[in-house]
């Protein structure tokens, strides 16, 4: 059945990439425990991903504490779980076609953050339909999450998803504003709550393990020239992680294309003032009398 302007084949890739997700995210989710290490859990999702789908739509995101997004293991890492909030966040594709979903693992002991995200994602999703304003989705998200006693993140929120682009127009803020993107059938759209129990800021951390195609460009060192084949063979435009590559040099290879504008790096991101984030994510394909999540 087509939807808008999604054809029948096209809404079947998402809800198949919906699918593949959703599998991975509770497998993933199940594996978080003290003692654990992160690129266990991300080696795990990724290789499923690629088991029961085409690829990730971006490196498994693990996000821990005071990290909101962009967090991902490196080759080497040997960094455990301990008593923390775990932020997991996962994207599928097929043939472009893109599912992203999140989750947060409580080991901290802050049960009630964690459910401030996942019922304002719920609250988000039952707003949405034809017609409706991306700015009151974010009125309601805020709501509920200051009615928790917790703050949104302000600085982040949920996108479009279209082929072979994992972060795309209309944005769905985190917060009420007077003129957001009227939604219509056949849009994608990712809702992402996130709260905090700091000021609802994220600013850019040191650490950066995740890098996108900035533009097509010569490039005379073989070694880099190589790594940009690959990423333009086999992530497109789609984000990817620097322990993806087997080859030797391969962060000075990136550095030289991150230099050259070839690549751009995605920091870290985290809260300015707080000690805890939690997210909750959905993926969902807006119909004519509301939506259909691809990624329940």
């Amino acid at each position: 059945m087509s939807v808008g302007s999604l054809d029948e084949e096209t809404v079947e890739k998402y809800r198949r990439a919906g699918e593949a997700l959703r599998t991975v995210l509770d497998e993933a989710a199940e594996m978080i425990e003290p003692g654990v290490t992160h690129l266990e859990v991300a080696e795990h999702a990724e290789d499923r991903i690629d088991e029961l789908a085409d690829g990730p739509a971006f490196p498994v995101n693990i996000s821990v504490d005071e990290e909101a997004s962009h967090s991902t293991p490196g080759r080497d890492d040997d960094a455990e779980f301990g008593e923390e909030m775990v932020c997991l966040d996962v994207g599928v594709h097929v043939d472009g076609y893109i599912a992203d979903a999140a989750t947060t693992v409580d080991l901290s002991g802050n049960p009630e953050l964690v459910e401030a995200a996942e019922e304002a994602l719920d609250v988000a999703v039952d707003a949405v339909a034809p017609g409706v304003d991306t700015g009151t989705i974010g009125a309601e998200i805020e709501e509920v999450i200051r009615g928790y006693g917790y703050t949104p993140v302000l600085n982040l929120s949920g996108h479009g998803v279209e082929q072979w682009d994992a972060h795309t127009g209309p944005s769905v803020p985190n917060r009420g504003v007077d003129h957001g993107a009227e939604l219509a059938v056949g849009d994608v759209i990712a809702i992402e709550p996130f709260a905090t129990d700091g000021r609802g800021k994220v600013r850019e951390g040191n650490k950066e393990e995740i890098y996108g195609l900035e533009r097509e460009r010569s490039v005379r060192n073989r070694q880099a020239r190589q790594i940009l084949e690959t990423i333009t063979e086999e992530y497109r435009t789609l984000p990817f992680a620097a322990r993806w590559f087997d080859a030797p040099r391969t962060e000075m290879a990136l550095r030289r294309l991150k230099q050259q504008d070839v690549v751009h790096g995605y920091p870290v991101l985290k809260e300015e003032a707080g000690r805890l984030v939690s997210q909750a994510e959905h993926t969902l394909v807006v119909t004519e009398d509301g939506c259909e999540v691809t990624t329940a």
